[in-house]
C-alpha cells in the first residue's frame, strides 16, 4: 500500500505539472506517450510484438495522430488530416497483411489495428474535451481523470468496509456490489463537491460568474464511475485470457500504463460526448 501511495503521488504531481503546460504542444507529447505505453502493453499482452513492420506502424500513427491534435489547437490546423490518418494506418497494416499473409496471422492484424485506432481515439478525447473551452478546459479533463479514478478508490474503501457480494468473481474476485455503488455514489458527490469549489476559485481569480448544472454533473459523475468500471473490468478479463498479472511495471504498486488507465479509455470518449452537447457550465 505505501508503494502504491507514492507513485500516485508522483503520478498526481506530474499530472499537475503538465496540466500547467495543457497550452503547449508538451501536453499533446504526454497524450502520446501515453498512448504508446498502453498500446505497446497491449500488443505484449497478445504477442504481437514479433511483427515488426505493423508495431512501427502503430507507433508511429500514434505519434502523428496526437502532434496532429496539437496542431489543430495551437495552429489551426484542419482536423480532417487526422481522420486521414487513423484510415491510412489500417490501410496500411492491411496492405501489409496482403504483401506477406503468411508472416501474420488476421487475429493478430486485426487486434493490432483495433488496438492503435480505439486507444489513440480515447486517449485524444482527453485533448479534444481540454479545447472544448479555453476558461474551463483543464478543469473538464480534471473530470476525465477524476471520472475515472474516484469509483475505482470509493469502491475499495465501501468494499473494504461493508462488501459482501461479490461482483465479477470470475474476472474480479475483490469487486463487490457493495463496493461498487459505493463507488459510483462517490464519484457523483465528489463531482458536484468539485464543481462548487471551481467556481468559487474562478470566481476570486476574476472570471466572469457562470453556472454549474450540479444535477446533471452529479448524474455524469456515476455514469463516468459504471464505465471506468467496465473499463478495469475489461481489462481484467484481457489481462485473465492471457495469463499476465499486470500489463507492465512502469508504476510500481500499479502495473502499467494500461493498468492506470483502463478506466480512462472508456470515460474519455463519454465526457467527450457530453460536454460537446451538454455543456455543465453555463
Amino acid at each position: 500500500m505505501a508503494v502504491r501511495l507514492i507513485t500516485a503521488a508522483v503520478g498526481i504531481a506530474v499530472g499537475i505539472g503538465v496540466l500547467f503546460l495543457s497550452d503547449t504542444m508538451f501536453f499533446y507529447i504526454v497524450l502520446a506517450t501515453i498512448s504508446l505505453f498502453i498500446i505497446h502493453e497491449l500488443f505484449t499482452a497478445e504477442e504481437c510484438k514479433e511483427y515488426k513492420s505493423e508495431c512501427i506502424t502503430c507507433y508511429l500513427y500514434t505519434v502523428c495522430v496526437h502532434l496532429f491534435l496539437g496542431f489543430e489547437t495551437l495552429m489551426d490546423f484542419d482536423r480532417f488530416w487526422r481522420y486521414l490518418l487513423s484510415i491510412l494506418c489500417v490501410f496500411l497494416l492491411f496492405a501489409l497483411f496482403v504483401i506477406d499473409k503468411k508472416r501474420i496471422p488476421f487475429d493478430k492484424l486485426c487486434v493490432m489495428a483495433a488496438s492503435a485506432v480505439l486507444v489513440n481515439g480515447s486517449i485524444s478525447c482527453i485533448g479534444t474535451v481540454k479545447n472544448y473551452s479555453d476558461v474551463h478546459g483543464v478543469c473538464y479533463v480534471v473530470l476525465v481523470l477524476a471520472g475515472a479514478w474516484l469509483g475505482d478508490a470509493g469502491a475499495y474503501f465501501v468494499g473494504s468496509a461493508i462488501g459482501k457480494h461479490k461482483l465479477c468473481p470470475d474476472i474480479s474476485p475483490k469487486k463487490t456490489v457493495e463496493g461498487a455503488i459505493g463507488g459510483v455514489v462517490t464519484t457523483g458527490i465528489i463531482f458536484v463537491i468539485y464543481a462548487y469549489f471551481y467556481r468559487m476559485v474562478q470566481l476570486s481569480m476574476g472570471v466572469d460568474d457562470f453556472s454549474v448544472n450540479y444535477i446533471v454533473l452529479a448524474v455524469v459523475g456515476m455514469v463516468c464511475a459504471v464505465l471506468g468500471m467496465l473499463g478495469d473490468l475489461s481489462a481484467s478479463l484481457v489481462k485473465r485470457q492471457t495469463g499476465i498479472k499486470d500489463f507492465g511495471k512502469l508504476m510500481p504498486g500499479h502495473g502499467g500504463m494500461l493498468d492506470r488507465f483502463d478506466s480512462v479509455l472508456f470515460v474519455a470518449p463519454f465526457l467527450a460526448i457530453v460536454l460537446k452537447f451538454l455543456p455543465v457550465f453555463g
